[in-house]
């Protein structure tokens, strides 16, 4: 397959016209991707019903999803379903808008091996060619990586290769979310999602050569976690400049992901992210988090219409007022790329 040779810094690299597409598909207007993630399986059956996770329904989560897609899609560039509850379902009920992008994980929920040595899974029966045939814009992928746990970072990045190969064999655009973890820290996990002084001592640099390691491989964007724990960080010049460096370190476009914190935590992090050079975020339980508590459907809807939603729309207004466009970083002025050369579908 030829490609059209497009610059990321100062390395070359290849797009095809197929994930140029995505790409485009993925971000609104100002190239800002401002994007919802409703993919989460194993922990939003630990939300609904942390005594019971199993008793949780097919159906229950599929209307939960469902309803919560249909709240925040009006301000979404993009939405992130998985293939288990939410995005055929999305499709076929007719709340996954035509107009937006869509993403679809690839992963299984959860991990294989100890917590210290957390080994990515794929779901069993999809694939890669799955989510192309079903009309996608993007795959996305969840890996838990630690850069300083060089047998397991190695298995965890040939993964990678090995799909990121498959998306160029199907010209589809691939996202990549490398999740950090504590594994000999003392780890304490408190409702924000906070974790223990020690491990958000060494956070910044795992997050920071993380990005250096997975965006040397041929995906497409990088879903960042925040470069700092700000229960334990808050001077700003000080996060701005961990993100900076994340930005200096990330050869691609990179977005931010929510990691579980709440709202107010969030959108600092979003708009310090977006002023160093992220692409936007891709927002999950810090828009929603809250209506899984809630029983009532009804008065569950009626959290993500009058809560999640507006959540969604500040913070796009956020990435869009600081973010630098996606297409900025592979240098096309204003989203336009070189022209097409005649006859280039004879060797596509």
């Amino acid at each position: 397959m030829k490609k059209k040779v497009i610059c990321y810094g100062s390395d070359v690299m290849n797009i095809s016209i197929g994930k140029l597409r995505g790409l485009q598909q993925l971000a609104d207007s100002k190239g800002i991707m401002t994007m919802c993630a409703i993919d989460h399986r194993g922990a939003l059956k630990r939300a609904l019903n942390a005594r019971n996770p199993d008793a949780v329904s097919y159906q229950d989560m599929v209307d939960f999803k469902l309803d919560l897609c249909q709240a925040v899609a009006p301000f979404a560039s993009a939405i992130l379903l998985d293939p288990e509850y939410g995005a055929a379902q999305a499709i076929a009920t007719g709340l996954m808008p035509g107009s937006k992008g869509l993403l679809v994980s690839l992963e299984k929920s959860g991990y294989t091996g100890d917590s210290g040595a957390r080994i990515t899974e794929l779901l069993p029966g999809w694939s890669v060619k799955k989510i192309k045939k079903m009309g996608a814009s993007a795959v996305k992928l969840l890996i838990y990586f630690r850069p300083d746990l060089k047998d397991i970072a190695s298995r965890q990045l040939d993964l990678v290769a090995r799909l990121a190969d498959q998306c160029l064999e199907e010209d589809i655009a691939f996202l990549v979310e490398p999740v950090s973890y504590p594994i000999g820290e003392a780890k304490r996990i408190n409702k924000g999602g906070a974790s223990s002084r020690k491990f958000a001592e060494i956070k910044p640099e795992l997050v920071i050569e993380t990005a250096r390691q997975i965006t040397t491989l041929p995906i497409d964007v990088l879903k960042a976690e925040f470069p700092a724990d700000i229960e334990f960080e808050q001077d700003e010049a000080k996060l701005l400049e961990l993100c900076r460096m994340l930005d200096r370190a990330s050869r691609l476009p990179w977005v931010l992901l929510s990691a579980g914190v709440g709202f107010d935590s969030f959108r600092k992090q979003v708009e310090i992210a977006c002023k160093a050079g992220a692409s936007g975020f891709l927002a999950g339980r810090a828009l929603w988090q809250e209506g899984a508590q809630i029983r009532s459907r009804q008065n569950r809807a009626d959290f993500f219409q009058n809560t999640a939603a507006p959540r969604l729309k500040e913070l796009a207004e956020v990435a869009d007022r600081y973010g630098k466009p996606w297409h900025s970083r592979l240098e096309a002025e204003k989203g336009k790329f070189a022209p097409v050369a005649e006859g280039w579908y004879r060797s596509y």
